[in-house]
């Protein structure tokens, strides 16, 4: 709570509390403050202390007032004026897939809006407490100890003749040639049949992504993306002033009527899907709608980009879409950084011949290469087994964490939306979890609300928990506390 001292009035340290999270961004752009009513309940002040700070904020620029609306968090990069956004969300929203009867979907989301992750990313580079945080999107630090063997393999490598010799030129522009073959062996164990020249490191995942779809795509396209779906993926696709078509994404795979639909009407280019342990909801995709979905694909012709990010945490017989597929109308997208440590950036991705030069074209363009030194390691560590025995550890613990986190949900009044699985779990609050968040930063807690994962922005009474992060009863009570007290 907010003390008065004699240097400091309760208006400038509340002021100053609220231009700190949305100069880091952990509040996010576009976000609505608490009403004044609201703030100065959960502050314990006064509705004029509340008033003056916000007058404060407005001075700084930080936050705008719309009419009969109430207080927003300013983008301080936007280029379009934020009513103008707003009015276009709005339309969205409002024309977003009503009719089942044929109507024309809506053509995506406006070139020029924001869709805005960066409030959690941020986070989780600067956690607002020591605790364990909720909304972060990789295992603790402490559950990755056990891939120092990593460390062991880049001493080795570093030591060898082969590598002083390679640190001389830029490398191979497809990546070590060792770790594409350990990566064609690994993929050939899913089913999906990549050989080595057909697989290109990059630097972790979302470099893949980009990749693809700096290739394939020109501004304007329309892309389809799963709703709920990954946050930084429709702000990449945003930036890049591609069309977002968000589809509805269910247990067991992506609406296909909807996808039928946009097919249809606008001719996309591209899916960007992620099969196995869907983030945030842990669906996993059916073999009927993976058929489906590739029949859809070779109807209409686009390209499907698989992310699998998660394989390391799912089993093998898992379908994927690539490997039904055989790397036809498919690009496989994997990274080890989940498993290994966020800062370890070694990611591949695995597509059609036809493509493989043109995908090389843009990684020279956008990073020229990548560290031979880490992918020489990381496939020394598969080579011998040390990356699978690691990855059923973190298998098991993370199973024991699941258990006990829903556990503890359950018992603290929260629900499922979605049946648990994989890392993440998507809990129903039955609050509005932007307004939940922002109360729980008070609390020393970084949630991941339900709009972060929606293209559209949508407030939702959903939230995204990571299991590994949730298994403190404390966090629970906190959250039930906070939630009784906004109802």
């Amino acid at each position: 709570m907010l003390t008065r001292t004699p240097r400091r009035s309760l208006t400038d340290q509340l002021a100053q509390r609220f231009a700190e999270r949305i100069r880091a961004r952990l509040l996010a752009p576009g976000s609505r403050m608490p009403s004044v009513r609201e703030c100065a309940r959960q502050q314990g002040v006064s509705p004029w202390t509340v008033v003056a700070a916000y007058d404060q904020l407005l001075a700084q620029g930080l936050i705008e007032a719309r009419r009969q609306r109430g207080f927003f968090v300013r983008d301080l990069m936007q280029k379009v004026p934020l009513a103008q956004v707003d009015i276009a969300q709005t339309a969205i929203k409002n024309k977003v897939l009503r009719s089942p009867s044929g109507a024309v979907p809506f053509a995506g989301l406006p070139p020029g809006s924001r869709i805005h992750a960066t409030a959690l990313i941020r986070g989780m580079f600067h956690p607002p407490s020591g605790q364990a945080q909720p909304g972060a999107g990789v295992f603790p630090a402490s559950w990755l100890e056990d891939a120092r063997f990593m460390l062991a393999a880049v001493r080795k490598v570093a030591a060898s003749p082969a590598l002083h010799a390679a640190s001389f030129s830029y490398g191979e522009p497809m990546g070590d040639a060792g770790l594409r073959q350990v990566l064609a062996r690994r993929l050939a164990e899913l089913s999906v049949p990549a050989p080595a020249g057909q697989i290109m490191t990059t630097m972790g995942a979302t470099h893949a992504l980009d990749i693809v779809s700096r290739t394939l795509l020109k501004a304007g396209d329309p892309v389809m993306v799963e709703e709920p779906g990954w946050s930084v993926e429709f702000v990449r696709l945003d930036a890049l002033g591609m069309r977002v078509l968000p589809v509805p994404r269910g247990p067991d795979g992506p609406d296909l009527a909807v996808m039928a639909r946009y097919c249809e009407a606008h001719a996309p280019k591209l899916f960007v899907s992620v099969s196995v342990l869907h983030n945030p909801t842990g669906y996993s995709l059916s073999p009927g709608s993976a058929h489906q979905v590739l029949q859809l694909a070779q109807q209409h012709d686009f390209h499907i980009v698989e992310d699998d990010s998660y394989c390391h945490l799912a089993p093998d017989h898992a379908t994927r879409l690539c490997a039904l597929d055989g790397l036809r109308r498919t690009v496989y997208v994997g990274g080890f950084a989940k498993i290994l440590a966020p800062n370890w950036r070694i990611g591949f991705l695995a597509a059609p011949p036809t493509l493989t030069e043109r995908l090389l074209d843009t990684k020279l363009l956008s990073a020229l290469t990548t560290p031979s030194i880490l992918e020489k390691a990381l496939a020394l560590c598969m080579e011998q087994g040390q990356l699978r025995r690691h990855a059923e550890r973190l298998r098991r613990r993370l199973a024991q964490a699941r258990a006990r986190s829903v556990q503890l949900a359950q018992a603290a009044g929260f629900g499922f939306a979605a049946e648990p699985a994989g890392l993440f779990g998507w809990v129903e609050t039955g609050v509005d979890t932007d307004a939940l968040a922002q109360r729980m930063l008070d609390e020393g807690y970084l949630l991941a609300p339900g709009a972060l994962f929606h293209a559209t922005g949508q407030p939702s009474t959903l939230m995204r928990v990571n299991f590994a992060a949730v298994q403190d009863a404390a966090f629970w009570r906190v959250c039930e506390r906070v939630r009784g007290q906004m109802g």
